[in-house]
């Protein structure tokens, strides 16, 4: 393998304090859903998440107070729901608007994406949050709008992150074989899904009590311990 010509990205855990999605974002949401709602119900795109979730929730039975209480269930839950993530974007997109949320990026991971970014290296994210959720973030960030940095954003429409086939997908979505990719991740199930895919694997540990045993994946504690070279040789 040559240096890498791609690198994907997760964000909790790996460019950003998990702490901040559930200390923060959750509860930011959860307390503005059904206020949010009442407000915007019959707006179109936000009509269609909430007959989403009511179809997820159990259907035509399932009355509007019934939805509201679900989706702060699933919150609560941190459900990986289509709509509920939808409505949490929109949530959070009028938090950042107001300058009622700023989102934390560690100082390392910044830096290195500039880098790479300055080097030719394509870069791309991957996370469960929604795509509108992932550009909030990084365009609301205390280390600035780092959005233009980034070639492309994955989410769970790509499939799950568990799953060597999502990694296939995104390989085939940005033209890069994977070889060539190298991916980032606190997760080693997510790690073991990109290996499997055939992308080189890197886990960053933050100190967070890692969601499952490390297993064999190289471990770092900040992006600037990242040698891409080293990445090529293995």
């Amino acid at each position: 393998m040559t240096v890498p010509k791609a690198i994907v990205t997760d964000i909790e855990g790996t460019t950003t304090p998990i702490a901040f999605v559930k200390e923060t974002l959750f509860p930011f949401a959860r307390a503005r859903m059904a206020a949010f709602l009442a407000a915007h119900r019959k707006e179109a795109p936000i009509a269609a998440a909430f007959e989403e979730a009511r179809a997820l929730a159990g259907g035509k039975a399932v009355s509007d107070d019934g939805v509201v209480a679900a989706l702060v269930e699933w919150i609560d839950q941190d459900r990986k729901a289509a709509p509920l993530k939808t409505l949490q974007g929109l949530i959070w997109a009028e938090g950042y608007g107001a300058g009622a949320l700023k989102a934390p990026v560690y100082a390392d991971a910044a830096d290195r994406l500039r880098a790479w970014h300055k080097a030719g290296i394509r870069l791309y994210v991957y996370s469960s949050g929604s795509v509108a959720a992932q550009k909030l973030l990084f365009g609301h960030s205390d280390q600035g709008d780092l959005t233009p940095l980034f070639s492309g954003w994955f989410d769970l429409s790509t499939g799950s992150k568990l799953d060597a086939a999502s990694y296939h997908a995104i390989a085939g979505e940005i033209g890069v074989a994977p070889r060539d990719i190298l991916f980032l991740s606190d997760h080693p199930g997510e790690l073991d899904a990109a290996r499997a895919a055939g992308f080189c694997a890197i886990r960053l540990d933050r100190g967070d009590p890692p969601p499952a045993p490390p297993g064999s994946h190289r471990a770092v504690k900040s992006f600037a311990e990242i040698d891409l070279a080293a990445v090529a040789a293995r």
